[in-house]
């Protein structure tokens, strides 16, 4: 089985990070740094078809959680606690309720163990739109992706994963092309029955609709053991929005016995 590449930053207790749609894990350097500095051996991982690691046609929570188990044997790590946002998060939630004794402890970051509809057409158009081939800068390639997408940050955020494929030609480090088929599969739930009776944090942006109060219940039926706080003047991307806030809460609950 293919191995996820990842960037291991410190020592200590392991904890997996786990990144959200079309992100990869460098998305997640600031963060994982404070991380190391305060004790943990943070694992910043790209899940399939993202980052530097494989691309592969198959792509479901199932095989993403199996991905990860499989990371960790590679890694002889018999238990971490894993971090997981969006995508990553219902990655990391199919792990802790399959495999409940791989994970010591769990933060989810704005996701919610429920179906969410496909709405990322737009971003999926937006660069399947893009003429990758012919391009010959970042700037050309957001001139390009502006025709789709306003906010200028998602543009920023989703031309990181542009790179030199060889002299003069770029290409996107994510499977576009598995990814704009397998959209359905994104906004899948875990199972029904799933439960972690394990500790878990459910940290919610105060502007994201991602995380609704009608959620709670659902939440705490999958993980009874759970604590949902809000971040303050933070969207869906809350780690990057007031990473302050973020660092202190995950932190606090990470020290907590």
């Amino acid at each position: 089985m293919p191995l996820l590449h990842s960037n291991i930053l410190g020592a200590g207790e392991p904890i997996l990070v786990l990144h959200g749609f079309l992100g990869m894990s460098d998305n997640w350097k600031s963060i994982g740094s404070k991380y190391a500095e305060e004790g943990f051996e943070t694992h910043l991982i790209d899940q399939r078809n993202h980052g530097k690691s494989f691309h592969s046609p198959d792509f479901n929570y199932d095989i993403l959680a199996d991905d990860i188990a499989n990371y960790m044997a590679h890694h002889q790590l018999s238990q971490a606690i894993v971090l997981g946002h969006s995508m990553g998060g219902k990655t990391a939630m199919q792990l802790a309720c399959s495999q409940p004794t791989l994970v010591s402890k769990l933060i989810i970051a704005d996701i919610a163990p429920k179906f969410y509809p496909p709405h990322h057409h737009q971003i999926i158009d937006g660069l399947n739109a893009i003429d990758i081939k012919k391009v010959s800068s970042r700037s050309e390639a957001d001139k390009q992706l502006s025709h789709y997408i306003n906010n200028i940050g998602i543009r920023q955020f989703l031309l990181k994963n542009l790179y030199w494929e060889e002299k003069g030609v770029l290409g996107f480090r994510f499977n576009l092309e598995v990814l704009s088929e397998k959209m359905e599969e994104i906004g899948e739930n875990i199972s029904t029955t799933a439960i972690y009776q394990g500790p878990s944090l459910f940290l919610r942006g105060e502007k994201s609709e991602y995380v609704s109060p009608t959620d709670l219940s659902d939440i705490k039926r999958h993980f009874p053991l759970a604590s949902i706080e809000t971040i303050e003047k933070a969207g869906h991307w809350l780690h990057a929005e007031n990473p302050i806030q973020f660092l202190d809460k995950s932190l606090h609950f990470l020290k907590s016995s």
